[in-house]
């Protein structure tokens, strides 16, 4: 998997490509460390590239939300569509985060 940080219109964006597994978790990691270094409070996770995720991948998007709120910032996952869709909804994420 590859992710890609990006600030755009005041919010930081982490656009993830690939398959969304457990040997994922450094690059993930990383990239949220970078967002969260950032002063921006508003932090997309886009979904779009991801051909593929698993329980690992819901957990690190949940640790995300936690390191997130104790920081003060919103987390939004975005392009969320087929499987990966299939896999928040089933896990009822939509309760959890704000799907956009």
């Amino acid at each position: 998997m590859q992710a890609k940080l990006i600030n755009s219109d005041g919010r930081a964006v982490i656009q993830l490509q690939g398959r969304f597994d457990f040997n994922a978790h450094r690059e993930f990691r990383d990239a949220v460390d970078s967002a969260m270094a950032g002063t921006e409070r508003e932090l997309h996770v886009d979904l779009g590239g991801v051909d593929y995720l698993d329980s690992s991948a819901l957990g690190m998007l949940l640790m995300l939300r936690d390191k997130a709120k104790s920081n003060n910032r919103e987390v939004a996952l975005t392009h969320c569509t087929g499987a990966v869709k299939q896999v928040l909804d089933i896990a009822n994420f939509p309760k959890l985060f704000r799907i956009i």
